[in-house]
């Protein structure tokens, strides 16, 4: 009897503990309805769990009670976590979303052009912007070989999509620089006035940008400096224009860069012939630094530079038979700070101030024209992450601008005029992942202008489709206002201006995989309440009014291979456009003068390891573009020959921390025509007479010596040639 006992007891605890496990079963599966396979599926907290079969499928017991959160994970998709009982889950389904983070999810790339480490797709890479032969480390002169944009030689600044250079805005660290380029005169090209050195990445939005960006009719140009510079280093530039010095120093929290650099045209030109009669040739000296600091959850930068430039000059003027002389003196001084971080969940915060203050001194023949402008922009941006599916942004900001300007022409007119222009804006957008292959972004912007005492509100909506794990779509739309230009607003002392407007609408196809990238861009802009004057020069008399209209439209083709041939990069763009405005002083609709129908930019690199060199070749091209010649009847009907400008550079390694760089500007010596300047009034035979607008030299060299001096003995300054 005992023995029965015995044996009996152990039987009753195994089967109560059968008893008591619990079968969880079920399939698992994406938003498809297709089997996901390898998945983990267990109790969280436990050790009890399986993995789905090739169909799905999963089964295991447990000894767990009550209610449990099951999860589910796999590699591509997102996790998945329910609360159970625990008892009761049987042939249940679990469909997984895809992992709309994951890295080849789609992204947004209607109007937007990007290079730098962060970026999710890059067209250029930061080393493009200073090694494009042409673009003698001119971050401006680089992104001209992208689509989108007009070469304007006798200009310097970004021409996009059938917009003057004035419809395109810069930022830094996402805060607007009022004076993105160094002062000129009338047919001088200009440069912009910041060095690729402290910048580690650059967004380049042709059209369709975020409501998080105002007053610009056609692009936003968007310079982001670096986060953390790699090492202390010293990094030295010997040219045959001037002088450089560079120094950053790095801390545990901290760090700190700062370079300058002197610039003297004068022994360059004693030696090479120029296209320009100088008095003095330009000169400049500048500098920027930037101070970063770590926080446990943000960084604070705060970045300043400054240039002070000369030049003096007589250039011919077909109305007269002297030479007019210019002398122009300028200083500028730029300030940014900005915070980013993060707090509590899923919060980040953005904010910042800029200032910057430009003054010039000129002497135009016998008159004296100074001005000065300070301008600043006070902003806050705030984001959340409601979900890995939405994403909430919402903020303001400020601009601030006054301007002054006296006129004495040292006879009996004096004048001084000049205005106080407060703009405040308010905007939202969401960024809305529907899936891995589909993603939207809507928004608005609303701005009151008190100078123009109105108020605007633009929407702006885009959407992007993966078509496949290469190539995608997008579509972009949106609302643009920007503030007339200074060169109205102080002629007109009433200010009865009101806001420009354009309309984009952008279709994009891009295809990327390692070592490729193809876009392909339509566009269509429409403007309207553009700036319209009845003089033949704006004066203190021209009546204006905002009756003008125009549209742009066009196609931007874009193909950069690494794959090719070892060691050798290259791109391609090309661009239509169609445009016309009637606007300032246009009697009907036609196509302005900085427009060229076709344009064409074929750039190369390549590293030759048995010479420890790199060398590039770039080719620019452009169709004629139209001028108007008042000797016919049709407004407009000119039309110069087609530009071509072929450049070459070549950086030789003397050692791995010592460069040798030498590069050449149109070195086939294209005489290239810009347009004509025609008489204002005709000669005895009743004709205008004209002359031409040409580069300031026929062909630009350029020779320097780089040296950098660092621990590590493999950095150099190729980056930044």
């Amino acid at each position: 009897m005992k023995t029965k006992l015995f044996l009996t007891i152990p039987f009753l605890f195994f089967t109560a503990f059968i008893l008591a496990q619990s079968t969880i079963s079920g399939k698992v599966l994406d938003q498809k309805g297709k089997p996901v396979a390898g998945a983990n599926i267990y109790l969280d907290g436990t050790y009890d769990g399986a993995t789905s079969s090739e169909t799905g499928e999963f089964s295991f017991e447990t000894t767990e009670t009550g209610n449990k959160f099951l999860v589910v994970s796999f590699l591509l998709f997102e996790t998945f976590k329910k609360e159970i009982d625990v008892t009761n889950f049987k042939d249940q389904t679990v469909k997984l979303r895809e992992n709309v983070n994951a890295l080849d999810a789609v992204v947004i790339t209607a109007g937007t052009l990007e290079s730098g480490d962060k970026a999710r797709v890059s067209v250029l890479k930061p080393l493009d912007i200073v090694t494009t032969a042409g673009s003698a480390g001119n971050i401006i002169a680089a992104l001209q070989t992208l689509p989108g944009t007009q070469t304007v030689g006798e200009d310097g600044r970004l021409f996009v999509r059938g917009g003057e250079a004035s419809e395109t805005q810069t930022f830094v660290d996402g805060i607007r620089v009022a004076q993105p380029y160094g002062a000129t005169t009338n047919n001088l090209p200009t440069r912009g006035r910041f060095s690729p050195f402290l910048f580690s990445g650059i967004a380049f939005s042709t059209g369709g940008y975020s409501a998080e960006y105002g007053e610009a009719l056609s692009s936003v140009l968007l310079l982001n400096t670096q986060d953390e510079p790699d090492m202390n280093k010293t990094e030295i530039a010997l040219m045959t224009v001037g002088l450089g010095l560079g120094n950053t120093q790095k801390w545990k929290k901290s760090s700190l860069s700062v370079n300058t650099a002197y610039i003297n045209l004068a022994p360059y030109q004693a030696v090479i012939p120029q296209n320009v009669d100088w008095n003095s040739p330009y000169q400049s000296l500048s500098g920027e630094t930037v101070y970063r600091y770590h926080f446990t959850n943000g960084i604070f930068k705060l970045y300043a530079a400054f240039d002070a430039s000369k030049f003096d000059l007589n250039q011919k003027n077909i109305n007269f038979e002297d030479k007019i002389r210019t002398d122009l003196n300028n200083n500028n001084f730029y300030l940014n700070a900005s915070y980013k971080g993060t707090f509590g969940t899923g919060w980040q915060l953005t904010s910042g101030i800029s200032y910057g203050y430009s003054v010039n001194k000129i002497k135009y023949d016998v008159n004296d024209v100074d001005n000065d402008e300070n301008a600043a922009q006070l902003k806050l941006k705030l984001r959340k992450s409601v979900s890995d599916y939405f994403k909430l942004s919402f903020g303001a900001d400020y601009f601030i601008t006054k301007f002054n300007e006296n006129f004495d022409n040292n006879a009996n007119i004096q004048t001084s005029n000049g205005y106080d222009s407060n703009i405040a804006a308010f905007y939202t957008e969401g960024d809305i992942l529907f899936s891995k292959n589909l993603a939207a972004k809507v928004g608005f912007r609303l701005s009151n202008n008190s100078l123009l005492n109105e108020t605007n509100i633009a929407p702006r909506a885009s959407i992007a489709y993966k078509i496949s794990k290469s190539s995608q779509f997008s579509f972009a739309y949106g609302d643009f206002t920007q503030t007339p230009v200074v060169d109205y607003i102080k002629y007109s002392k009433y200010h009865q201006f009101e806001s420009e407007k354009a309309r984009h609408y952008i279709l994009n196809y891009q295809f990327t995989k390692p070592g490729q990238t193809f876009r392909a861009e339509a566009y269509y802009k429409d403007y309207s309440n553009l700036v319209q004057y009845d003089t033949r020069d704006i004066a203190y008399n021209s009546v204006f009014n905002n009756n003008g209209s125009g549209y742009a439209k066009g196609l931007d083709l874009f193909w950069r291979d690494s794959n090719l041939y070892k060691n050798l990069e290259y791109w391609i763009s090309y661009s239509y456009i169609d445009s016309e405005r009637q606007y300032k002083n246009f009697p009907k609709m036609s196509t302005p003068g900085f427009i060229g129908n076709h344009s064409l930019s074929i750039v190369t690199k390549y590293f030759i390891t048995d010479w420890k060199s790199q060398i590039g070749f770039t080719n620019s091209y452009s169709s004629g573009r139209p001028y108007n010649d008042p000797n016919q009847t049709q407004f407009m009907n000119g039309k110069t020959k087609s530009y071509n400008s072929l450049s070459f550079n070549w950086a030789y390694l003397l050692t791995t921390q010592k460069i040798l760089y030498f590069s050449v500007s149109n070195i086939l010596g294209s005489q290239n025509v810009f347009g004509y300047d025609y008489a204002k009034l005709p000669d005895a035979n009743g004709v205008y007479q004209r002359q031409a607008v040409v580069p300031t030299a026929d062909r630009f060299f350029f020779l320097g010596f780089f040296w950098t001096i660092s621990k590590n003995k493999n950095d150099n300054q190729l980056k930044n040639l």
